[in-house]
């Protein structure tokens, strides 16, 4: 459902909601901004890091046939999986270090030994993993993300599936659990409008803590959650014709990456480059411009 580039345009995404991006949003609107829209550079952390080698290592694992999924083998794909993550960015390593990356890829080997515990992938076959989605609902808002994991059960039941690789600080576990929550039920209504089907489980599996956390969504309470998601893009679409992306303080602050240009800090945001949409159209009318 995104546009096709015309001619002299360089092809650039119809703005859309995400999980992330919404929650972004929900907590700071001015963090919204910074990511979306002026897309400020973040250096991924190493808890991020590893979380994305686990990803890419179950990937992988589930791409080998049911039998060949044992433990040793998903510790094998670490090393590929971490050569994955880097090929975007080959400086990568060098700037974690030796020591730093050894320890990365053994936590993120310790994590995969401990996900045996929560689930055996060997008797059974997902139907996808890193499952792209894309729905535009009734208003007009486009939802947009990936999904770990969707199983589908002989009868047609719909399970949704994410794996969670870090700890949140205390202070913050509980907003990380509603963020986790608000994430697998956009997965849900976009599958929903999708598939027409109702996911019958979204399921957390928290393989830090060694914890699985299953919720079934019915059918009304996805209608209301719908609603708040169209509310919340009518919220983003509103603040990008002006560009008043207010922050908003919170103690989630003390992890933000961006706290020297956020005026609560006393900090000034970069000039207001426009919301995406708009600079898109303006570049194609004029092809000579980039676009957004």
């Amino acid at each position: 459902m995104t546009d096709q580039p015309q001619e002299g345009v360089r092809p650039a995404s119809r703005p859309a909601l995400s999980p992330s991006r919404a929650a972004d949003f929900k907590q700071c609107p001015l963090l919204y901004r910074f990511r979306a829209i002026d897309r400020l550079p973040e250096p991924p952390s190493t808890a991020q890091l590893r979380g994305s080698v686990v990803h890419a290592a179950l990937e992988q694992l589930y791409g080998l046939p049911a039998a060949s999924r044992g433990p040793d083998t998903a510790k094998s794909l670490v090393q590929p999986a971490w050569e994955k993550v880097i090929a975007a960015e080959p400086d990568l390593a060098d700037e974690l270090g030796a020591e730093l990356q050894v320890q990365l890829l053994e936590e993120a080997r310790a994590l995969l030994a401990g996900y045996y515990r929560l689930e055996d992938p060997t008797r059974f076959d997902p139907q996808s993993c890193e499952q792209r989605v894309e729905v535009e609902l009734a208003d007009g808002t486009l939802l947009r993300g990936f999904i770990d994991r969707i199983d589908v059960a002989a009868t047609g039941e719909l399970r949704v599936v994410d794996y969670k690789t870090g700890k949140a600080p205390p202070e913050a576990r509980a907003q990380a659990e509603f963020k986790a929550m608000f994430q697998m039920k956009f997965y849900a209504v976009a599958l929903l409008r999708s598939r027409g089907v109702l996911p019958t489980r979204l399921r957390l599996i928290y393989l830090a803590d060694g914890q699985v956390l299953d919720y079934s969504p019915d059918h009304d309470e996805l209608l209301r959650f719908e609603k708040t998601l169209m509310a919340i893009w009518r919220a983003i679409q509103s603040a990008g014709e002006t560009g008043d992306f207010r922050p908003k303080a919170s103690r989630l602050c003390d992890w933000c990456p961006h706290q020297s240009l956020c005026p609560v800090f006393g900090g000034t945001p970069p000039p207001y480059p426009g919301w995406p949409e708009k600079a898109r159209a303006q570049a194609i009318s004029h092809p000579t411009q980039p676009a957004a």
